[in-house]
């Protein structure tokens, strides 16, 4: 890969204990088991990792372990969000300091910031010097990186390289390359992975490989060589399970999926839930559906 944010980085799941305790171990092992089975590197402490629910204390060492625990080669781009942008530049400057090649930023999201607000948000953080790859998720923090906007911020801040683009809208690619050519696009959900690589991606930002990472590298090389013929099948037997990514029950069900094939996803903080036993069998049946596609092949 040329760049830390290319490729499959996994938004990584964090791993706690039956008393809700966070296990470094478990997630040093997890990484280099992401790392084993050729993905290209990871993002602790987005959503996926909880990062809302874990102590300052806790965040850090998350990358830290991460940092410690990948071979050569396998990148660290932690996420950074946070509801102020000074603490989202501390937190940038310990992703740099901790050895990290770039970090995940969403825009401000404890309201609906204005687009001059969204862009000085952007341009304090990159004060640190570090690549940065914005983050459009317009479900959770209410604010939009339209095309737009993410070309205002790609003429204003120039150390924005990317944008994990979550909004589910397949158009946007296309928008986003005719507005803003240099910002690499980076697919953010797992459901619309095919869709958006027809359009040619820099990288996918996803959840299930966590569970399924062999699965999924397997159709990222298929799609980004141009072959979407094999892909297809592929992408249809995994899109039921896929699906739960873009759900805001994402976290417990990736979680599942982890257990569901002998990993470890364990249990998610409050105020996060369990889910109700009927999703649980419903996850179950979609994965062994997946499953059963590439053994059957």
């Amino acid at each position: 890969m040329t760049n830390p944010w290319n490729g499959v980085l996994t938004a990584t799941a964090t791993p706690f204990t039956s008393d809700l305790a966070v296990d470094y171990d478990k997630y040093a092992e997890h990484v280099a088991w992401l790392a084993a089975n050729g993905t290209h590197g990871v993002i602790p402490n987005g959503s996926l990792g909880e990062y809302q629910v874990l102590t300052a204390e806790e965040r850090a060492k998350m990358v830290e372990v991460a940092v410690a625990a990948a071979p050569k080669g396998f990148n660290v781009v932690p996420g950074v969000a946070a509801y102020g942008a000074a603490e989202s530049r501390k937190w940038a400057e310990h992703a740099q300091k901790a050895g990290a090649g770039a970090v995940m930023l969403l825009p401000p999201n404890a309201y609906r910031a204005s687009d001059d607000e969204v862009v000085a948000h952007y341009n304090e953080v990159a004060r640190v010097g570090i690549p940065i790859i914005a983050y459009n998720n317009p479900f959770d923090t209410k604010v939009d990186l339209t095309p737009k906007l993410v070309a205002r911020i790609a003429q204003e801040v120039p150390n924005v390289v990317a944008i994990k683009e979550f909004s589910g809208d397949v158009r946007r690619i296309w928008q986003i390359k005719s507005l803003a050519s240099r910002i690499e696009v980076i697919v953010g959900a797992d459901d619309v992975f095919l869709e958006l690589s027809t359009a040619g991606v820099a990288g996918w930002i996803a959840g299930f490989p966590n569970a399924l990472p062999k699965e999924s590298m397997e159709l990222y090389n298929l799609a980004t060589s141009g072959n979407f013929k094999e892909a297809a099948p592929m992408y249809a037997a995994l899109h039921d399970v896929f699906h739960w990514d873009s759900k805001k029950e994402f976290i417990q069900a990736i979680k599942l999926g982890m257990d569901h094939v002998g990993r470890y996803g364990g249990p998610t903080r409050l105020p996060r839930l369990p889910l109700p036993k009927h999703e649980q069998e419903q996850i179950h049946r979609e994965m062994d559906v997946a499953l059963a596609y590439f053994k059957n092949r």
